[in-house]
Formats: C-alpha cells, sequence, structure tokens
C-alpha cells in the first residue's frame, strides 16, 4: 500500500518536474556587469521568459527585456554569453561587443524569434555616457534579416543575410555614421529560375546606390541537356539550345563574359510549339516579335541566320567550337518543338 502511495506521489509530481522554471546567471563576459535568463517551462522549445544585465558592483539592473519565445542550450549546466553561430547556428541570449565602432561595449538581448525563418532577434543596447540606449536603427539589422548581424572589426563593417527559400539570398554591408548603420553594399543572388541565375549588386556611390545586374546560364544545373552550342564570329558570343528534363526546348545567346544577351521563350512553355525543326534540312526556326531566327547546323557549316524589317543577317558561327547536334531533338522530343 505505501509503495503504491509513493509511485502515485512520484507520478503527480512529473508534469510539475517537467514543466520548471528556472533563472540562469550568466557571467564570465564581463568584468563590469552579468546577466540572468528566466525560462519559465525548460520543457518547451521555445519558453517564455526574460532576460537582464546588472551592475557587478551594485547588482543594479541596467537592462531586462521580456520575451514570449527564448531558446537556450547548456554547457555543462550553464549558459554562456557571445554564442551566434550565424545564420541558424546555436545563439545566446546575451551578445557583448562593440556594434557601433566606438571603442565600447554593447549589448544584443533576445527579446524572441522575429529574424527570418523563426530565428533569434535582439534588442540592441549602444553604450554611452549615461547608460545602455536601446538603438531602432540598429535593433532594425538584428530584426528584419537573419539571424543577428556579423561584425568586422578589421573593415568597421556589419554584415546581414536575408533568405527566401532555396534559391534566393541578399548579402549587405553596412558601415556605422551618425552612431547609425548605413547600407553601402548589397548582393542578390537569385537562383530560383535555374538553370538562368540572376545576381543583382547594388553599391553606394557617394551619391545613390549604383545598381548593376548579371544574368547567366549555368550549364551544371541539374537536369539540363544540352542540345547544340557554338561560337558565332569575331564576337566570341556563344549560342546555346539545351533543354530541362526533357520537357522544354530553350535558346540563349551568352556573351564572352557569360552574361545572357538573350533567350527565347520566356515564360511560355505550355503554348503552343515555340520552335520548328527541319531534319532533313539540318534547320531550327523560331519568331521573336517581328524577327526570325534559322538556325543551320550542317557537316561543315553551322550558323543562325536573322531576318528582320525586311533585311536578312548571317551570324557565322565557328565550326570547331560546335557541341552537340540538333538531330538530338529527334528523341526524346520536346513538348514546344514541332518536327516537319
Amino acid at each position: 500500500m505505501k509503495l503504491k502511495i509513493f509511485i502515485l506521489m512520484l507520478l503527480l509530481q512529473v508534469p510539475i518536474l517537467a514543466s520548471a522554471q528556472v533563472i540562469f546567471t550568466v557571467d564570465g563576459f564581463s568584468d563590469e556587469y552579468y546577466g540572468k535568463v528566466y525560462i519559465a517551462d525548460t520543457s518547451e522549445v521555445f519558453s517564455p521568459g526574460w532576460i537582464a544585465i546588472y551592475e557587478q558592483e551594485t547588482g543594479k539592473e541596467l537592462i531586462c527585456e521580456e520575451a514570449e519565445e527564448l531558446t537556450y542550450e547548456l554547457h555543462d549546466g550553464k549558459l554562456l554569453a557571445n554564442i551566434a553561430e550565424r545564420p541558424y547556428g546555436e545563439y545566446s541570449g546575451i551578445l557583448y561587443d562593440d556594434f557601433n565602432f566606438d571603442g565600447k561595449k554593447d549589448f544584443a538581448i533576445m527579446d524572441g524569434q522575429y529574424s527570418c525563418y523563426h530565428g533569434p532577434s535582439y534588442q540592441i543596447y549602444l553604450a554611452t555616457e549615461s547608460g545602455f540606449v536601446q538603438s531602432p536603427e540598429f535593433t532594425r539589422l538584428a530584426h528584419e534579416y537573419c539571424g543577428m548581424f556579423s561584425i568586422n572589426d578589421e573593415e568597421k563593417t556589419l554584415f546581414t543575410m536575408e533568405k527566401d527559400g532555396y534559391g534566393w539570398h541578399k548579402f549587405s554591408t553596412f558601415v556605422v555614421e551618425n552612431n547609425e548603420p548605413k547600407l553601402v553594399n548589397a548582393m542578390t543572388e537569385d537562383l530560383r529560375n535555374a538553370p538562368f541565375e540572376t545576381y543583382i549588386e547594388e553599391v553606394w556611390n557617394g551619391e545613390q546606390m549604383q545598381v548593376d545586374t548579371l544574368c547567366t546560364l549555368n550549364l551544371d544545373t541539374e537536369g539540363l541537356r544540352k542540345i547544340l552550342s557554338f561560337r558565332v564570329g569575331k564576337s566570341d558570343k556563344e549560342v546555346v539550345l539545351f533543354s530541362m528534363y526533357d520537357g522544354s526546348l530553350y535558346y540563349v545567346l551568352l556573351q564572352p563574359d557569360g552574361q545572357i544577351e538573350f533567350s527565347f521563350p520566356v515564360g511560355i512553355e505550355n503554348e503552343p510549339p515555340a520552335f520548328t525543326y527541319f531534319p532533313h534540312k539540318g534547320l531550327l526556326t523560331f519568331r521573336n516579335e517581328d524577327a526570325v531566327y534559322t538556325i543551320y547546323n550542317r557537316p561543315k557549316a553551322v550558323g543562325i541566320e536573322i531576318t528582320t524589317g525586311g533585311k536578312n543577317y548571317v551570324w557565322r558561327g565557328k565550326v570547331t567550337s560546335r557541341e552537340g547536334s540538333l538531330r538530338r531533338l529527334l528523341k526524346p522530343q520536346l513538348d514546344n518543338v514541332a518536327i516537319q
């Protein structure tokens, strides 16, 4: 009977133990300050709580941030400060570093999971002569991007990263002017429309952000099958015909530096055939607005004839640069190619 009562008492205590509240002391990051982290429910991955900073000498509370969702990891039973495994690793609730490069260390206090993909976010408190003051501008960098921004002390720059799915990223660089972060460079890479890749660079030129866009073709993309490619005359531009997963045919003209000058079709894969192939003549034709393109591929000649505005232009290709053959269009037959 006593054993049954003992077991019953243990079972009644399990929910209490599983959802225990705890306050961790965080120290070792400063001779002047220490922190405390309150976790309301240790059984949850994300728990309500608060994080506070105190003065070592007096025990006075200097900063306190409440949060609906805090995360933590223990190291030998302790919470540590200044862990920031960017962008998706472990983050401490307290980061203590010089964020504005004025020689005085500042605080980043975790206030929840408001950065991208439900990642950790921070309130930034800058050290001033009158104490630590919350900075909306620096806090924005720790809220609107992926995790906490990183710091380059040597170059006195801050870095952020943004992400949208697998194929879109943006990397931004900031300097500090008038005690606020200022964007000076941003690089966006968009790989969502593979094998077409777009890179956009924004650079502050002293007056405004100058924008340069580069569109390229990644021939190593999974599912890409090259049909025919060759280089054109003195310009050394490259013509590439390829299919994706043996579905649709694409034509691309690349500049010598790899940038796309022209591509066809764009967003019309499911419309009636865009190309017509004449296997007995070794010709492939397509129309783009008022221009008709005819690609010829014969044993001793390769190139393109373009007819527009009543005029005919011939781009002779270099036979020695030719790879592939139009006959690859016969099998498997692509959904936007009509065979005559």
